[in-house]
This record gives C-alpha cells, structure tokens and sequence, in this order.
C-alpha cells in the first residue's frame, strides 16, 4: 500500500496570505499552544520541537510545547480535542492518537475523527526490523522459517500499540507465531533486544538504527516503500517478498473541531512553508524523518484509511479493544 500519497500542494503559501480572509491574516495575536500527547524524548516529541521553532518564527508568535504525556496519548488527545476551537490550542497527533487507538481501545474520551479538524501532515518514517545477535537469522527469510520451525518461542517487544499492530502486519503476511511482549517505551525494549530477553523488534528508525549501526543489534529490514538514504544496506519489506506491510510513522498537526476555516488555512499556510525550508528538512532527515506536508483534506483522508486499516489488521489477529 503506497504511502508517499502526500503530494505537497501548499496552495496557500503559494498565493500568499494576500489570499487569506482578514481573520486569518491577523492571526495569530498570542503565543499557541501545542499539545505533545507523548513524554519528551521519543519521536513524536522530537517532530514536534522542531516544527514548533519554525512555527514561532513564521507566525510571529510563540508556539510552545505542552507534553500531557500518558495512556497511549489519550489524555493529551482529550485535552487538545476540548480545547476552545479558536487556534491557539492545536495537537500534534499520530498514528497512535488518530487512527490506531481506535482500534484498540473499546471507549475513548475523543473521537479520532469527529474531535478534530485536520491542519496538515508533518513528518513520516519507517520502521525498522531487528533482531538480538545471538538469533541465528542473518536474514529476513531465516528469521521467517526459524518463527514457522518453532512457533511462540521468539520474544517480540513493542512500546505502544501502533508498534503491536506494525507487529501483528507482519506476523500475518508471514505466517508467524510469535510471543508478545509490551513495554511503556522504546528505551526499556531496546535494552531488553539487546540484552536477548526478547528476541525481535519493530520500531521506528530514528529510534533503532544507531542501535544497528553500532552492531549491538541486527537489522533486517525497513518497512518503507523504497531503501533509505540514511541505511541503504537495509532491504525493504516490499523487495523480500511482503509488499502489503508497508508502516509508517507518522505525525499531523490538528485542531479542536470547530476551528474557523480561516484560520486552518493560515495554519496550513505555515506548516507548509515551515517544512519546505531546507534547515529543517535536514533537521528531520538527520533523525530518520520525512518531511510530508499535505493539505487539511489529505490528512483527514489519509488518517481515516489509517484507522480502517489497523482496524481490520487488529480483529484478524484477535485484538479485541479493551
């Protein structure tokens, strides 16, 4: 399933904000608000930083960061979603908060779709499959048939359930049983992978490649469509033989819903121009991140394929919400 769907319009930095209605054009008047579901430190919130200080100085306000970290990101999501709809509180969702934790949660306070109004996409990257060393599988096809030799005797961690789901893709595409293992964050599986308590891994780039290039774990695969620049010796999914478990990891900036048009648009406007400069393009490239603006009605598309598909990916591999 491509996911490089987002091809950069940015209709309104290209008119200008000559283009805008007069609200939008003297908005913002005070500093906003910007809602990090997620604790510092891991890649949402590294995203978030960066796009914020360039943020600041497009706008001419400041746009501070609120980590309201917690519970897969609800809490923070339940805050951003009650926000007053008026622009100075907006939410730099994920996958997590607007599509997959819709599939795993049986009652949230927000609704992923209805809660929020979309502003724009932001960043994507892949995730990246490694193993412990002492796992005698120097490939992605030795891995697969040492899961099929001995079913549920390999340790699988995950950090959250966008990983668990990514996991339980793949599982599926390859006919593998393996045993999982949840973790409250990236830091403590990682430890474990390579200390050989668990055995296998999915997880982001920018968290898991300096682990491989330091030897301490054995990269197999990335789940982006094409190679990575950054890694070129990693083969994709897609090229060994598993073209539908295609992952991203991915950030958008939404709003309360209700948010004037106007100002989405002036939002927009930013984020676009924001992310088309080069010092912050290789801001996020040097982590592993993709700069992928969109317009709003491509975030709200793309989020809502999203949350359809971990649906469908959650009750093939039993995943009932909870």
């Amino acid at each position: 399933m491509k996911r490089r769907i987002f091809i950069t319009t940015a209709i309104a930095a290209l008119l200008g904000l000559s283009a805008l209605p007069a609200a939008a054009q003297t908005y913002p008047t005070k500093p906003i608000r910007l809602i990090i579901p997620f604790a510092p430190g891991g890649v949402t919130d590294m995203v978030s930083r960066i796009v914020a200080q360039g943020l600041s100085a497009e706008l001419g306000q400041p746009v501070v960061a609120e980590n309201r970290a917690g519970a897969s990101g609800i809490p923070g999501a339940d805050v951003a979603a009650n926000a007053d709809p008026d622009g100075y509180t907006i939410m730099m969702g994920n996958i997590s908060t607007l599509a997959i934790n819709a599939a795993v949660f049986a009652k949230l306070p927000y609704d992923p779709q209805k809660s929020f109004d979309a502003v724009s996409m932001v960043a994507q990257q892949p995730l990246v499959l490694a193993v412990n060393p002492e796992v005698p599988a120097n490939t992605l096809q030795e891995l697969v048939q040492l899961a099929r030799n001995k079913p549920d005797t390999l340790n699988y961690g995950t950090a959250g359930a966008s990983l668990e789901l990514a996991t339980a893709s793949f599982n599926q595409a390859a006919d593998v049983q393996m045993t999982h293992v949840p973790y409250k964050g990236s830091g403590p599986a990682i430890t474990d992978l390579i200390a050989g308590h668990i055995q296998v891994m999915f997880d982001p780039f920018s968290s898991l490649y300096p682990f491989i290039k330091d030897k301490r774990v054995r990269g197999l695969a990335i789940t982006s469509a094409q190679r990575s620049a950054l890694a070129p010796e990693l083969p994709t999914l897609a090229e060994l033989g598993f073209p539908n478990v295609e992952v991203t990891s991915w950030q958008g900036i939404v709003a309360p819903a209700g948010t004037p048009p106007d100002v989405i648009a002036r939002l927009n406007q930013a984020i676009n121009t924001v992310l088309a400069s080069p010092a912050i393009k290789e801001q996020l490239l040097a982590r592993g991140v993709e700069a992928s603006p969109s317009t709003p009605q491509e975030l709200a598309d793309f989020a809502r394929q999203e949350m359809l598909r971990w649906k469908d990916v959650a009750q093939k591999a039993g995943i009932k919400p909870e």
